[in-house]
């Protein structure tokens, strides 16, 4: 899956790169149709400790998926994302089975009635 990995208001390192790499490529276990990735890794200008944001956005057929969270750490709040997308995921591919379930029972349906 291609990937492309944005830091906004400072520079990343290829460790944090490589640690979002390796989590967003396990998203594949659970819909092997993922198109493509961005993330955006934010340093907000807040007093508080959790100033850190990480955006994930994928584009899988048939929609766009994307999670925000905001931690500490960009390590943490990439895994509370993966975690989000996660779920999305498994609800994306289930609506996407009933649909699909309910058109091939439609087609099923009209080839009994035209004979």
């Amino acid at each position: 899956m291609k990937i492309t990995v944005q830091a906004i208001h400072f520079s990343a390192d290829h460790k944090l790169l490589d640690f979002i790499q390796k989590k967003v490529d396990k998203l594949e276990q659970f819909h092997d149709q993922i198109i493509s990735g961005e993330v955006y890794l934010k340093l907000e200008n807040v007093e508080d400790e959790a100033n850190k944001i990480s955006e994930i956005k994928l584009s899988v057929p048939g929609g766009v998926l994307f999670a925000k969270e905001q931690c500490k750490s960009f390590e943490e709040a990439t895994d509370l994302s993966i975690e989000s997308l996660k779920k999305q995921i498994t609800k994306h591919k289930d609506k996407t089975r009933a649909k699909l379930s309910e058109h091939k029972a439609l087609l099923n349906a009209d080839e009994v009635t035209d004979y």
